[in-house]
């Protein structure tokens, strides 16, 4: 009896770390960088093309080669293209249908899921998510590069505090599932997920086109 109990226990724990090792393989494919995407999905720069950069401290990024090119940051010292706001708390300060691109390099890592202002509080990813949406033209493109669970530096950064996997925006924010609209989580808008792909195993690089 204690044989087959120890067999027993032996086939559990292999159960287990096959278990594991399933939910530590990467699924997507590994791609070189977020350049590749942005040159592969990106329009012609012959018209006029507007792109904003998430968090982009003093010097916005612009991959897609945007004509014109605007920029959001927590601090205060910023020039007239770059608008201040927390992504936390804030919605972003641009109006609706207005850009072409949008862009988040390190940055929805440091976005809390939930945050709280004067007692109430506000689902900050999943809103961040709802203004993304809102300030893209129909079929504009929202391009992230977030490092990602099961690397460490998805953890380690004490400042990380929504650790996020290469399933998150795909099947929460993106057709066919967007799980974060059927289940009533307040996400109300529409992403295709056009290609992600593991920068050196690290980050998680995403395309996503606003259906609207």
């Amino acid at each position: 009896m204690r044989l087959i109990r120890r067999l027993r226990n032996a086939h559990a724990f292999y159960k287990t770390l096959r278990s594991l090792e399933g939910n530590l393989n990467r699924q997507y494919p590994a791609i070189e960088s977020h350049e590749q995407l942005a040159q592969k999905f990106g329009k012609s720069t012959e018209g006029h093309t507007t792109s904003l950069d998430l968090g982009c401290g003093s010097n916005p990024r612009n991959p897609f080669q945007a004509r014109e090119l605007f920029g959001i940051d927590q601090r205060s010292d910023l020039s007239k293209d770059i608008r201040q706001a927390n992504l936390a708390t804030d919605a972003i300060p641009f109006d609706s249908n207005f850009f072409d691109y949008c862009t988040a390099f390190d940055v929805l890592e440091h976005i809390p899921r939930i945050s709280w202002n004067s007692g109430e509080s506000r689902m900050a990813f999943i809103e961040l998510m709802n203004e993304i949406h809102r300030i893209l033209k129909p079929n504009g493109l929202f391009l992230h590069s977030t490092p990602a669970y099961p690397a460490k530096e998805a953890f380690q950064d004490p400042t990380h505090v929504n650790i996020i996997t290469e399933d998150t925006l795909p099947s929460y924010f993106c057709e066919p599932n967007n799980w974060a609209k059927q289940l009533g989580y307040g996400f109300n808008a529409r992403f295709e997920l056009l290609q992600q792909g593991w920068v050196c195993g690290i980050w998680v690089v995403g395309v996503l086109r606003a259906l609207k």
